[in-house]
């Protein structure tokens, strides 16, 4: 590893420090993805999925810290704030106007824990089709084909 010259304090001072996978770390509201528990998008946040595996892992490691995306409103993060604070577990709200992530809520560590499965999986909602007066099926009768 070379030593640091006059350029690279220069280039340090006006662009900040170099970062280790900044891509990864854009993606999961600044930290990597070796350290995330759990990650929740942002329809699972506007919708309260996840709740329950977020609960269960802030009772787990109560040295966690619960990120929260500022591109999600207020309203559906005050919950997971609610949550984070019942369960003494340090939150904050990340607002990056430079980057967007498909995350709304991200729970990680200070180290590393390489968690296989870090996404919960999306609840499928069951829309049962308001058939008002049976027309579907007195369609379907109308049109049945002759044999």
């Amino acid at each position: 590893m070379k030593k640091p010259d006059m350029e690279d304090y220069l280039q340090e001072g006006i662009y900040g420090s170099r970062q280790t996978k900044p891509g990864e770390r854009k993606q999961y509201l600044g930290t990597l993805r070796e350290r995330v528990l759990v990650a929740l998008t942002k329809g699972q946040v506007m919708r309260e999925q996840g709740q329950e595996e977020l609960v269960d892992l802030m009772k787990s490691y109560q040295d966690a810290e619960l990120l929260l995306n500022g591109d999600v409103s207020y309203r559906f993060l005050s919950p997971y704030m609610d949550l984070a604070e019942e369960h003494n577990i340090h939150h904050s709200i990340v607002s990056n106007k430079e980057t967007h992530s498909e995350f709304g809520a991200v729970l990680t560590l200070d180290y590393a824990v390489e968690k296989e499965h870090i996404r919960v999986e999306e609840e499928k909602e069951v829309v049962e089709s308001s058939d008002q007066n049976g027309w579907t099926s007195f369609f379907k009768f109308l049109f049945k084909p002759s044999k």
